[in-house]
């Protein structure tokens, strides 16, 4: 029993880490960036008060804990950016690694059963994993539209980009996706976002 409480409170306190793993989204009035752990807090949250918009039912419990433990591999693999190309070409060979280390801290069964909520994540397999998904694109978008597209514009970042990120956004709330769609368009009038559909369209 002492050596598997040392092995779940070495997990915690690695977990701590990821208070400052940076991301590039910033906090809602804007001062500052958030952390992987706000983050994964933000989510949990959102799980709790928006679970009815999902569009198959899904087991809160689950859902919630997926959400926490999503980019503890980023730990050791860093944030990457959502529409960095380069970063993105790496990241699953980076974060496969960190998985393999971090959740070999703990006890064998606590380990397999986290480990087993990332990959289903990853997947988006599952009506929690899909509802999961949805909230971590949709989130973003939020925090975004909040600062007046602060992050869109200093990334130079195009509708496209957004779209295609969020391909598979409504399979896990299509009622949330709906409304996120109108805080997109909204930032495009107002200049935050290029939309260079037209564009690509005409080559």
């Amino acid at each position: 029993m002492e050596e598997r409480l040392k092995k779940q409170l070495a997990f915690i306190l690695e977990a701590d880490k990821s208070k400052q793993v940076f991301r590039q989204t910033y906090v809602s009035d804007g001062t500052r960036k958030e952390n992987d752990a706000e983050h994964a807090w933000h989510l949990a949250l959102m799980c709790v008060l928006l679970r009815e918009y999902a569009n198959e039912p899904v087991d809160l419990a689950k859902t919630m804990a997926m959400v926490l433990v999503h980019d503890l591999v980023e730990i050791d693999a860093g944030d990457t950016y959502a529409y960095d190309e380069a970063g993105n070409s790496t990241k699953r060979e980076r974060e496969l690694k960190a998985a393999d280390r971090i959740f070999s801290l703990l006890p064998e069964d606590q380990g397999a059963y986290l480990r087993g909520l990332w990959e289903e994540f990853e997947r988006a397999d599952t009506p929690e994993a899909r509802f999961a998904l949805s909230l971590d694109k949709i989130q973003p978008v939020l925090l975004n539209d909040a600062t007046g597209g602060r992050a869109w514009e200093e990334h130079g970042v195009r509708l496209s980009q957004i779209l295609e990120r969020n391909r598979k956004t409504p399979e896990g709330a299509e009622a949330l996706w709906r409304y996120t769609e109108g805080l997109l368009r909204k930032n495009v009038s107002e200049g935050h976002i290029k939309d260079d559909r037209e564009e690509k369209e005409n080559g």
